[in-house]
């Protein structure tokens, strides 16, 4: 079980803040976040971003693309950090850097298709033209391109402020590298998106945020809101690190537009506790941790009664396409405004 930290906010511009040894550059190769690097600017980082807080052991590899590397890599085993770091520092890759093969494979047998990142725009836009009830409030499309408005938003007309769109809760199903999440680049093309013409659910928080905060300790209690408020899920585990890579990321350099410097390592790992909680691992048919269902095993009298078997029933959930009755275990969530944790599908439920 991962230490928990004091909650509270940090001084930015504390000395023990400063990170000085490892640029925000050195964090990424390209588009590609290293674990490597991660574990080297802290190891307890690393290890949170792995953590599944359902069942408070790691997220599991969740494909059977890596198995030939050997018995720890089989879809059901856990993700440790000597995985993914060391000799196996370059093993997770987002899709765009993957084999042709590859994602043709993972498309057939995992149903695994990246939107671009202007479609997501697009879709993302339709929510905010809900919000805000206009249009082209973030960006202005072209096509299959975009321009950033500029000056800031206007909640003017609007019957919630700025605050309750900060606080709006955010959810992307099988969300791969996060891409409606965060648009650190497109998942398609692999091209880089500068940061001001980002178009994600989390993105647009944080312009909100940066536009209409003052003091340090504003913009780090509603960039933190922000970062409650988004949620996601995925099977497979190397697309859900990358999305929890593509979100702490995205936080370093937010607050490296703000601050001008990186963040502290203890405000970095709060963060990522907030994201290891979000961005979680979940068979999205069932609402269960992948591969947790397991068949019932009931005794039976034979027709003497002088003896029993064992008959192993399988699960009903599975056999009955009844997602309330799964032997597996149901994935928690965390509602951060009552900080109380409860499962996924009761939240449906509500």
């Amino acid at each position: 079980m991962l230490p928990e930290e004091k909650s509270g906010h940090l001084d930015p511009t504390s000395p023990s803040l400063s990170t000085a040894s490892l640029e925000i550059s050195e964090l990424a190769h390209g588009i590609d976040v290293l674990e490597e690097s991660v574990r080297s600017l802290d190891r307890e980082l690393l290890d949170i971003l792995l953590y599944d807080r359902t069942t408070r052991t790691n997220i599991l590899w969740g494909t059977t693309d890596y198995a030939s590397y050997g018995p720890k890599f089989g879809e059901l085993c856990e993700i440790t950090p000597e995985l993914v770091t060391g000799e196996y520092a370059t093993l997770i890759q987002p899709r765009i850097t993957k084999s042709q093969s590859t994602r043709l494979y993972r498309t057939r047998d995992r149903a695994e298709v990246f939107t671009p990142s202007w479609i997501c725009n697009k879709q993302n836009n339709l929510i905010d033209q809900q919000w805000f009830r206009r249009e082209k409030v973030f960006n202005i499309e072209h096509g299959d391109s975009w321009t950033a408005t500029t000056g800031p938003i206007s909640f003017d007309g609007c019957k919630k402020s700025w605050k309750k769109y900060v606080d709006a809760q955010r959810l992307e199903i099988t969300c791969g590298e996060a891409p409606y999440l965060v648009s650190r680049y497109d998942t398609v093309t692999g091209e880089k998106i500068p940061l001001d013409q980002r178009i994600g659910l989390l993105d647009r928080k944080m312009r909100i945020v940066r536009e209409n905060t003052d003091t340090a300790e504003d913009w780090l209690t509603w960039a933190q809101r922000a970062f409650e408020s988004v949620y996601g899920f995925e099977y497979q585990g190397d697309n859900l690190l990358l999305a929890r890579e593509n979100l702490i990321y995205s936080y370093i350099e937010y607050y490296y537009e703000r601050f001008q410097q990186m963040p502290g390592i203890h405000l970095l790992r709060k963060i990522a506790r907030i994201i290891s909680w979000n961005i979680w691992q979940m068979d999205g048919l069932k609402c269960v941790v992948p591969g947790s269902c397991k068949p019932l095993n009931r005794l039976q009298f034979t027709l003497f009664d002088d003896e029993t078997v064992e008959i192993s029933h399988q699960c009903p959930g599975c056999a009955r396409g009844d997602i309330t009755r799964h032997t597996g275990v149901y994935c928690r969530v965390m509602d951060w405004r009552s900080k109380r944790s409860q499962t996924f599908l009761s939240m449906m439920k509500d």
